[in-house]
């Protein structure tokens, strides 16, 4: 075994690193080996040093790549070099001299609690079917709670406690978290996981899993995007329509409505309160709207 393959089986089995980050690390360092080889015929990256590193990113930066893919590729070279200290490959990392390229802060994206109530008004002109009220509360369960795409694809009915109105997540590298649930709410999902027995049913298949896609099958990243896209389309014009632009929208509407941010963040499941405290941002930029919108002198 190699040292990359070594090093993303320690990703995988003991940092327990998600699937898509291991996809990503993986294409980074795959990379970044590829052209140690191609421009400098170095097959072993414990030789490179930090002015080989340094040409890779300046190559990066001059074939067009954003900032911010940059800035990750150095990330996954720093997680890299600190394995390779670690089996003890090398004995200094080369990453102590090379610095990532500043990347300006963008705010997340979000949908505002007027469009989501639009969003989340059913039309009653539309057939129901149990395909229609499972997207439905697909859109519903992300505003509500705030959980992953992956969190909510492997959420199974047993992770549901209607007993003490809680749902119990399994997010990122093995963190559970639990999430509290309305009474509301709690009806909408039992009417709903009566319609999925019977989907199931009708379906010959049987499994845990709370949603299920049109065949009855666990579903798939890709089906979950496709259809929240969609369903967002029709009131947002904004460049980023996914299943993730739902979860800024819960904890930006947590914070314009009181919640404490570190009560948000154990909701989101952060692991440090600085990816959390972004969300105050959006606040602020919505306060100055209304301060503009509302003072004489603005």
């Amino acid at each position: 075994m190699n040292d990359k393959e070594r090093f993303l089986s320690f990703l995988k089995f003991e940092k327990r690193f998600s699937e898509h980050t291991i996809v990503a690390y993986t294409i980074d360092l795959t990379q970044y080996l590829d052209y140690l080889l191609i421009q400098y015929q170095i097959d072993d990256a414990a030789l490179a040093t930090h002015f080989y590193i340094r040409s890779w990113i300046v190559s990066l930066m001059e074939n067009g790549l954003d900032p911010r893919s940059v800035s990750r590729k150095v990330t996954t070279l720093r997680t890299f070099y600190r394995f390779m200290l670690k089996i003890k490959r090398i004995e200094r990392t080369p990453m102590l001299k090379v610095q990532a390229p500043k990347v300006s802060k963008k705010l997340p994206e979000y949908i505002d609690d007027n469009k989501m109530l639009l969003l989340l008004t059913p039309n009653n002109e539309e057939k129901v079917t149990f395909e229609t009220i499972r997207d439905f509360l697909i859109l519903d369960f992300f505003y509500r709670t705030g959980v992953r795409l992956s969190e909510l694809i492997n959420l199974k009915t047993s992770d549901i406690n209607f007993y003490n109105l809680t749902i119990t997540v399994l997010g990122k590298r093995n963190k559970v978290r639990q999430i509290p649930i309305t009474m509301n709410f709690k009806n909408i999902l039992k009417d709903y996981l009566l319609s999925r027995d019977v989907f199931l049913k009708q379906s010959e298949t049987f499994h845990e899993f709370t949603f299920p896609d049109n065949k009855g099958n666990k579903m798939t990243p890709n089906f979950v995007y496709r259809r929240v896209k969609s369903m967002i389309s029709t009131v947002s014009t904004g460049k980023k329509r996914s299943p993730h632009v739902l979860r800024h929208s819960f904890a930006t509407s947590m914070l314009n409505n009181g919640a404490d941010i570190n009560s948000i963040k154990e909701l989101l499941g952060h692991t440090s309160l600085a990816a959390t405290q972004v969300y105050t941002h959006n606040s602020i930029e919505k306060l100055k709207e209304v301060y503009k919108q509302a003072f004489p002198k603005a």
